[in-house]
């Protein structure tokens, strides 16, 4: 998938996901803070690449581990995810994981 497509994929579905998942993803706060990172104009396109591709996979229906399967079923994309922030974890800045803070909260009361 080209960044395009990926960036028009994870605009259009992260949200949505997000709120579905958020109690089995455990370090939701990098993601939604990787989300900010590869959105925000100051970070450098490869770092932008690298952050698309891992939320796109986070949000594809398919994958190799589907999600439906309990306990397993998140395993892969937290993998992805979790190598593709550890190899830009410089590029996120405070701003970035202080908005994901709020918006995880804000996430967090609207499912209570």
């Amino acid at each position: 998938m080209s960044r395009t497509s990926n960036e028009t994929r994870v605009t259009r579905d992260f949200w949505p996901k997000m709120k579905k998942s958020l109690a089995s993803v455990p370090f939701a706060e990098d993601v939604v803070a990787a989300y900010y990172c590869a959105f925000d104009p100051a970070t450098p396109l490869k770092v932008k690449g690298i952050l698309l591709g891992a939320l796109a996979y986070f949000i594809l229906p398919f994958d190799v581990i589907p999600d439906v399967l309990l306990g397993l079923g998140f395993t892969d994309d937290m993998a992805v995810l979790y190598a593709a922030i550890s190899m830009i974890r410089s590029n996120m800045t405070q701003a970035h994981r202080d908005r994901a803070k709020d918006t995880l909260e804000k996430l967090k009361a609207e499912t209570v």
